[in-house]
């Protein structure tokens, strides 16, 4: 999404989600900024925590039509810039 980024992160019991988004954010927007002198990153984040009744797959395939719900194109594997190291997307 031009405006936005969709994660869908897995972690333990014990994971740390705050100090992950810090690191993240950080090193993607000291790049970004090396690049083309711009902030890349709003401040904080939405974070949403699975439930067990919701199903992974379902919240993938949520995210991979986000731009299709924008707009931006008619078949979700038509957008460049989705991929999974989980999920087969041609699939989904």
């Amino acid at each position: 999404m031009p405006d936005h980024l969709h994660l869908l992160l897995g972690g333990r019991e014990n994971s740390e989600l705050r100090v992950y988004m810090k690191a993240f954010k950080q090193a993607s927007a000291y790049i970004f900024k090396k690049e083309f002198n711009e902030t890349l990153w709003q401040r904080g984040y939405y974070e949403h925590v699975l439930r067990r009744e919701e199903a992974v797959e379902d919240i993938a395939r949520y995210i991979l039509n986000n731009p299709v719900r924008a707009g931006l194109i008619e078949d979700f594997r038509q957008y460049p810039y989705s991929g999974s190291s989980l999920f087969d997307i041609k699939e989904m």
